[in-house]
Parts: C-alpha cells; structure tokens; sequence
C-alpha cells in the first residue's frame, strides 16, 4: 500500500493502529486486518415518521423573533464592518495557548475536571473582584459574583428571576434586540423607552417600570455615554419607584473612557445589578462573562444555572484567570483602546470626508460608528449597493422595538476591519449611495 499511494511504510502503519483504536479495523491473529463488521449486511433505512405540528406544540416561538443575524462568511468581504467580531491579528495567542497548558495541567486538573455544579473557579472571581472591577469603582464581594456564559446568559437568568407577568420591563428603545426577546419569552410587558443625547429620557415613560436594562457605559447601538448627572437622576428615581436596574456595562473595557462611574458604583440603594463580559476584550466564543449583585440574588441565579447548565466551564475560567492575574489583560485593554481610537477616528474622518449627507450619533469612540441614510433614501437598497460593492454593514432596524422602524439606520463595526481598509470601505459606501441615489425609499 505504501509503494501504491508513495507514502512512506510509518505513514500506512501509523493510520492502520489509528483505524484500529478507533475501532474502524480488527486485527485477527496470523490472518490479518479486517473492516469491523465489513461482512455485515447493512440494514434497511425505516420508514419516515410522520410529521407532526410542531407549530401548535411548541409553547414559545424564539425561532420567529427578530435578531442580528451576521454572514457565516464575513471575512471573505473585503470591507467587513461587522461588530462584536475580534481581530485576530490584535489576540496574544501565543499566551493564551501557554496559559491554556498551565490550566490544563496536573496542578489545575481537580479543579476543572470534576463536577463542582454551581462552583466558579476561585481563582477566576478573585481576578474580577482585584482586577477587573476595581478599574470600574465596584468593589464586591467573592459571593456577589457569578460567571456566565456571557452577558446574554445573564440576562436570561435575571429576566427568569425578576420579570414577573404582566410586570413592566423597559427597554432602550433602539436597544439591544435580544435583551427584548429574553424579556418577551418571560412574559413581561415591555415598554420601549425613548432616547436623547444623554441615553434613557427620565420623563413619563418611565412611570410604572419595575425593571430596566440599560447601557449607560456606551449605549447599545447608539454608542452614545449617560453623563454623571442623568446617571445620578435615574438613581434617585428608582428608589422611589421602587424599581431594580439591570445595567449592561456595555463596552467599558473596550470602549473610550468617559470617566464617568457605572451605576452600581454611585448605586447606595441596592437596585443595580451589573453585567459584563470578555467577549469584546478576549474571543465571543470562549463565551465568559459575569453577573454582581446582591448575594442573595446570586445565590439565586447559581441555583437557576445550574438547572441550565450547571457551572461555566472551568478550564477556560482557569485559563482567563491566569491571564488576568498575570497581566496581560491590562496590557491586551491598552493595545485595543489605542487601535479602536485609530480605527475610530480614521472611520469618522472618511465618513465626513465621503458621506456628507448620512447622520452619525453623537458618541465620542468605541468599536462602532451608529449611521442613518439621508432622507429619502432606501436603506435595505442602499445596505445591498454596499454588499455587492464588498462591504458588509448591520442593518439597524432589528434594533427597534417595531417592526418596519429603523430601516435607514444601520451599524459600521470596526472591531474586525484592519484600519488599512477602513477609508476604502467607506469610499464604496458612498459608490452605493450613489447606486440607489434617486431611488425614494420610507422615511421613519
């Protein structure tokens, strides 16, 4: 066989043991090797069953809501202004993969290998009780912290814990679109809650609200920070209301620093419950994130997790641990504040210079510029224009609370997009503004 395929005689030895440990072959002694089974005859395939109505079964429906839904083969696109995605030319990898080995090792095997249920790895919420949250101003204790699976995951669990039927839930309004089809799935009433300059309005919307989700940190999508003023101002009324704010520290690490305090560390009542993550800092899908609350509530949520999944898993957490105690994550939040300031203020610059008559929120950096059409224009025209011109951007109105709003909004991310490319993405941009250039389209 080796001299048939021009292999060497290691290689064919080497693949036949492998065929054998995995149970593909059989050695029978002084007669060779055999298919496992080769002799058997295959069964025949049973009939289909019939189908049954699904539709009328199932009791929730989250397949039919409305999300962000991103191109599996985005980075085919040579001008992908995708959010959430990270750079893998700015990850250390090289450190993750030896701290990987460390916490893969002999010394780390009985914490991550066994099954600990609710346990977090100790080592992992001391790093965000000394290191993480301490840059922030909040300074919890070990049992105020949970790890999730991400601030989506939080959510969920607070939404299964706080939204009561028939309760009202505010949401930012445009806001994040799964943080409304969490609340929609847990029977809340949900109340969109408009915005200005400064984020949330504090007028009439709000009365009434039990629980909000809010991102004051860098509003989700607007990007645009809640001043010290308006923080304090939402504070003061949700202790008379008698309402629990669930604040989504959305882009604190990755974002500019407005050095402006989240609300859980103004918070003296006892009504914020924080969210965070390291997907924008580390990779979405090492899937790490944390919740800190009140210890009663954590407990709570450690309870409903473990229905869900039990515990994070254990062997990234000790990896994150490591790589947070020892350093380099301060170091990595250094390097990708000053390539998203880059990136950030070469994408404003372009889009000044080449889309005069498109409107930009009035943030101040982060890893995304939030856009609208000129008036008039077709937006899901003009977002096709730009992806055949090779630019991906994400259509805004996923982002509003009702349907058919939005469809001139759209986002540019610039996590993912070296800056090389970033002026000649918005140059075709413009191109495609110029394609659907007299083509009316709705106005919201």
């Amino acid at each position: 066989m080796a001299r048939e395929l021009g292999l060497a005689r290691k290689t064919v030895v080497a693949a036949y043991e492998a065929l054998v440990e995995r149970g593909v072959l059989e050695v029978q002694p002084r007669q060779g090797v055999f298919v496992v089974g080769g002799g058997a005859v295959a069964p025949q395939p049973l009939a289909r069953p019939a189908e049954l109505d699904w539709n009328a079964r199932l009791a929730r429906h989250p397949g039919q809501q409305r999300n962000i839904i991103k191109p599996t083969d985005w980075q085919r696109y040579p001008f992908p202004f995708v959010y959430g995605q990270v750079d893998p030319e700015l990850f250390p990898l090289a450190t993750w993969r030896t701290l990987s080995r460390d916490a893969l090792g002999r010394a780390a095997v009985n914490q991550w290998a066994a099954d600990h249920a609710t346990a977090d790895d100790p080592q992992l919420i001391d790093a965000i009780c000394r290191h993480v949250l301490p840059r922030r101003g909040v300074h919890p204790q070990p049992n105020e912290v949970l790890v999730t699976l991400g601030t989506q995951h939080g959510l969920f669990l607070l939404a299964s814990l706080l939204a009561r039927p028939g309760s009202i839930l505010g949401i930012e309004d445009p806001g994040y679109p799964d943080a409304r089809n969490i609340a929609e799935l847990h029977g809340a009433t949900i109340r969109p809650l408009a915005l200005d300059e400064q984020g949330v309005r504090l007028d009439g919307q709000m009365r009434g609200v039990a629980l909000a989700i809010l991102t004051p940190a860098h509003q989700c999508p607007t990007m645009v920070t809640m001043p010290l003023l308006r923080r304090q101002a939402l504070l003061e009324w949700a202790g008379p209301a008698d309402a629990l704010l669930i604040e989504d520290d959305y882009e604190t690490e990755a974002g500019p620093s407005s050095g402006v305090p989240p609300l859980m560390a103004l918070d003296r009542g006892g009504r914020v419950i924080l969210l965070g993550s390291f997907s924008k800092i580390l990779a979405p899908g090492l899937r790490l994130g944390f919740m800190v609350g009140p210890a009663p509530l954590i407990a709570e949520a450690r309870a409903l997790r473990r229905l869900m999944h039990r515990s994070v898993p254990l062997n990234n957490q000790r990896t994150a641990a490591l790589f947070i105690a020892e350093g380099h994550y301060q170091a990595l939040l250094r390097k990708l504040g000053e390539v998203l300031t880059g990136r950030w203020e070469i994408a404003t610059r372009a889009v000044e210079r080449n889309l005069p008559g498109f409107q930009r929120s009035p943030s101040t950096g982060g890893s995304s510029l939030w856009m609208s059409c000129p008036p008039g224009m077709d937006g899901p025209a003009f977002f096709a224009a730009a992806r055949a011109r090779g630019v991906l951007v994400e259509p805004g109105e996923t982002f509003f609370a009702t349907p058919g709003v939005g469809r001139q909004h759209f986002r540019l991310g610039l996590s993912s997009i070296p800056a090389t490319r970033i002026a000649g993405g918005i140059a075709a941009l413009a191109a495609a503004a110029e394609d659907v250039a007299g083509r009316p389209g709705p106005i919201d």
